[in-house]
């Protein structure tokens, strides 16, 4: 039975201990709706005194258009290797480590569908750190560098019809037409959402609610 958004609320509470930060990492297969799991979280758990929870998604580490074109990756950008996996592991424990000044990560500005240096602070009063992305269980390459800087890993899971109905509606919304967005959902984000499903067994939890999370309001 999949623990309530209650029960990962007190989990996640639990997690910092004796005054150290805690990372938390959630992962998921493309369209699964964790970031808006992890978001959801870092509201709530912010949501009843001075913040303490910060959220760090893994997409601001895609490597920028022009190496992927360099690299001649850019056709599969979302695969394991069109990340800087080791920059994000290194990022991980500077956040475990660096607890006492300000900590900048990168985002991923999905207009441009390019990452953004030094967008996301992580002050010192962030005793919680939830990040989220595909790829947190994988064990090949510089990607087995990131389980061991986590305290718990997370995963999402969700209907697999409405996981694909929300990845093509957000390609078309950043610019794809139906039938390109229909082509990269069945072909790159299938093949990337099998390798992330492979890890399901690794996580400390499964969160498979009946009923897809509601998105966040679009900020100003």
């Amino acid at each position: 039975m999949s623990p309530t958004f209650d029960d990962l609320l007190r989990r996640a509470r639990a997690l910092p201990r004796d005054g150290r930060r805690a990372l938390l990492g959630i992962a998921g297969s493309p369209g699964s709706g964790k970031t808006t799991l992890a978001a959801r979280l870092v509201d709530a758990l912010n949501g009843d005194g001075p913040p303490w929870a910060a959220h760090v998604p893994m997409d601001g580490f895609h490597l920028a258009d022009v190496e992927l074109d360099r690299l001649g990756r850019r056709d599969r950008k979302g695969a394991p290797d069109t990340f800087d996996a080791a920059g994000y592991a290194a990022l991980l424990r500077r956040l475990r480590e660096e607890t006492g000044e300000v900590v900048y990560a990168p985002a991923f500005e999905r207009v441009l569908e390019q990452p953004v240096a030094g967008a996301i602070p992580v002050p010192p009063a962030a005793r919680l750190v939830v990040t989220e992305g595909n790829y947190l269980l994988v064990r090949e390459g510089a990607w087995g560098r990131v389980r061991p800087c986590l305290d718990e890993v997370w995963f999402c899971e969700s209907d697999e019809e409405e996981r694909v109905r929300r990845l093509i509606a957000r390609h078309e919304e950043f610019g794809k037409d139906h039938a390109a967005a229909v082509a990269w959902v069945r072909g790159t984000d299938q093949r990337n959402a099998d390798l992330v499903a492979a890890t399901r067994d690794r996580a400390d939890l499964v969160w498979a609610p009946a009923v897809p999370p509601a998105p966040r309001p679009p900020t100003a």
